[in-house]
């Protein structure tokens, strides 16, 4: 069986999947997303990706297009029509279709709903993780609203990018004070020179990441502190271990950044504890 796809209330084949060329995700990037990492064909952290998709479209204003119970039926479906134990699935949720106009239509139009799943191998994954990888920092050039979890994410291409030129894993945003702000697709941490936990608050302007927020209930029920504190880029370098987190991601070890060894060039114990947490609760916790 080929992959399937949800598209506005159909399920169709994945290569037959197509939207209206005036859907206006597609034409203003007027749309929001989220996605879940998949365990034992269960949603990863769900609560707290239905909640953040709720705060995306109240802020855009794009309406609610089902209740959280028929988007799970909806999300698991497509989990078994693909066959995916162990993945990702994406949702995204846009306006709707108009004729093009910046303005919202009026009178307003239902929103557009489309749906993918794809599995992972996470066998990769955690040979990825034993590792560590490497991340390449870039000028933050991003729009005022990184907190909105929209499809306007040209920046975050360009980053990924210069990542993958770079032969690196991730990007990481610095802001105008050399300040890290957060990864292309993932939350920033690190386990500082003096041995703290750090990542930036959520006050700033970085998405408020599901992953990060489950570590930070991992970390503070293991007993360990986090300083939500902006870091730079050479207290970065200079720090005893480094990480990343996010849907994709999940908890990832960093060993260099712009090419700079980080710790002794070897995931730190810190960040592949909080993966072995994170693993074992979003695997028990799945919905």
């Amino acid at each position: 069986m080929g992959r399937v796809a949800y598209v506005n209330g159909r399920f169709v084949r994945h290569g037959d999947a197509a939207v209206h060329i005036e859907d206006r995700g597609y034409q203003l990037a007027d749309a929001v997303y989220e996605v879940w990492a998949v365990f034992g064909g269960r949603l990863g952290d769900a609560p707290g990706h239905f909640s953040r998709l709720k705060r995306s479209l109240a802020e855009l204003r794009i309406a609610v297009p089902m209740s959280d119970a028929a988007l799970t039926i909806v999300l698991r479906e497509t989990l078994r029509r693909n066959r995916v134990v162990d993945g990702l699935v994406y949702l995204q949720v846009g306006r709707g279709v108009a004729p093009r106009d910046h303005a919202f239509p009026n009178p307003p139009v239902a929103p557009s709903v489309v749906i993918t799943a794809k599995s992972i191998d996470l066998a990769a994954s955690d040979l990825r993780a034993a590792a560590g990888v490497g991340v390449v920092t870039v000028p933050e050039n991003r729009w005022g609203r990184c907190d909105i979890k929209t499809v306007g994410l040209l920046p975050n291409v360009l980053a990924k990018q210069s990542a993958r030129e770079a032969g690196a894993y991730e990007a990481w945003f610095v802001d105008e004070l050399g300040l890290v702000t957060e990864g292309a697709s993932s939350n920033a941490w690190i386990v500082d020179a003096e041995g703290r936990l750090r990542t930036r608050d959520i006050q700033a302007n970085i998405l408020r990441g599901v992953t990060r927020l489950s570590v930070l209930g991992l970390i503070a029920d293991s007993g360990l502190t986090v300083d939500e504190r902006a870091f730079t880029v050479e207290e970065a370098k200079s720090a005893r271990e480094a990480f990343v987190t996010g849907a994709g991601s999940l908890v990832l070890p960093v060993v260099r950044i712009d090419g700079a060894i980080v710790g002794d060039g070897a995931p730190g114990p810190v960040a592949k504890r909080l993966r072995e947490l994170y693993m074992s609760d979003a695997r028990r916790n799945a919905a």
